[in-house]
């Protein structure tokens, strides 16, 4: 698997994220946002409600970064994000778990996705095999008074 696609399946890990957008007084904004779907590019969609503070941010703004995290996957991912008007795309991408913030269902009005397109990602696994193999190195440098190197199996970065 090729550090592209083991990003991609890494996203596809993932329930949650933390949105960042920048405010109009060019601070950095994170908020918790369930992930409606992956799709095999990265492209990431997202359920929002279109009278919230991140719409406005992405009018000033649409350069955002999505960051998740578990206790050893660790994902990021930056591109555009723009608001998408598209009743078909809510239906297909409906999750019920969604009627706690729309209680009107699918149809609510106020529903508008954001579609983020990402251009840079990078990952950190420790999970699994490679996991253990990584804490084997780091026990080994820690007592050799050294820096551990993680291989590219472990971390990356990507260029989408």
């Amino acid at each position: 698997m090729d550090k592209h696609e083991k990003l991609i399946s890494l996203l596809e890990d993932f329930n949650n994220a933390m949105l960042v957008t920048r405010t109009s007084a060019g601070e950095l904004d994170a908020r918790p946002m369930a992930i409606a779907d992956v799709e095999e590019n990265g492209t990431l969609w997202f359920v929002s409600d279109r009278n919230s503070g991140k719409i406005a941010d992405l009018m000033l703004d649409q350069d955002v970064a999505v960051t998740m995290q578990s206790s050893n996957k660790f994902v990021s991912v930056t591109g555009k994000c723009q608001a998408v008007e598209d009743r078909q795309k809510v239906d297909d991408l409906w999750n019920e778990a969604f009627k706690v913030w729309f209680p009107e269902g699918k149809s609510d009005p106020s529903i508008i996705l954001l579609r983020i397109d990402p251009a840079r990602g990078e990952y950190w696994d420790n999970s699994g095999l490679q996991g253990i193999k990584y804490l084997v190195k780091a026990g080994k440098a820690y007592w050799q008074g050294e820096r551990p190197t993680p291989d590219a199996s472990i971390n990356a970065a990507v260029t989408m």
